[in-house]
């Protein structure tokens, strides 16, 4: 049940990097669309430089989940090197569950704004005026995921098995089996 769980959520969060990097490649085009409508055409761009920034923004939350799953989030970890493979393992989950705590939080703020904006029927101030709503879907969205992925890395660390699930970064490659637990009480088989 629980690996089922990594496995879901590991496909989710691949699917949302799907989607985020088509968001990257279209505003890459549309970028280069509005140079040639620019300043080789001489024409006005209208709705261009909202698209990029709504897409670019969309696809860094969106795009977050499967960061953390692959472990390539950006860290420093001196103090990290400096402790032993207990005390590692801890302040892993320790991370973890306080990541999980910022993402949930984030979520309800982020699910009450774009809430408001569905109700209100908010627009946005440029002249193309797209609903706001749209480009704000992209943060709970993205924050819902993050808890999601935060649980399947909780549940990685918690287990100790980190080799038995496919796709997930060696969330601690460093670190023997169940190392979280005591030596004469492993949970190597809690996973399945």
């Amino acid at each position: 049940m629980v690996k089922t769980y990594i496995q879901v959520v590991g496909n989710l969060s691949r699917a949302l990097a799907v989607l985020s990097t088509a968001m990257v490649i279209a505003a890459m085009l549309v970028v280069c669309q509005m140079i040639l409508t620019r300043y080789v055409f001489r024409q006005p761009t209208i709705w261009q430089t909202d698209f990029v920034v709504f897409s670019a923004t969309a696809a860094m939350f969106l795009g977050a989940p499967y960061v953390l799953m692959k472990g390539g989030h950006v860290g420093v970890d001196v103090i990290e090197m400096l402790l032993g493979d207990r005390a590692r393992a801890r302040l892993k989950l320790i991370g973890s569950f306080l990541g999980l705590l910022f993402c949930f939080f984030m979520l309800i703020a982020t699910w009450i704004q774009f809430h408001e904006a569905w109700l209100g029927n908010w627009k946005h101030s440029s002249v193309w005026a797209p609903p706001l709503w749209i480009p704000l879907l992209a943060l709970p969205v993205g924050f819902g995921m993050l808890c999601l992925q935060y649980v399947a890395q909780i549940l990685v660390l918690l287990s100790g098995d980190v080799q038995q699930v496919q796709g997930h970064a060696p969330l601690t490659p460093e670190l023997p089996t169940g190392v979280l637990e005591n030596d004469s009480h492993s949970m190597k088989g809690s996973i399945r």
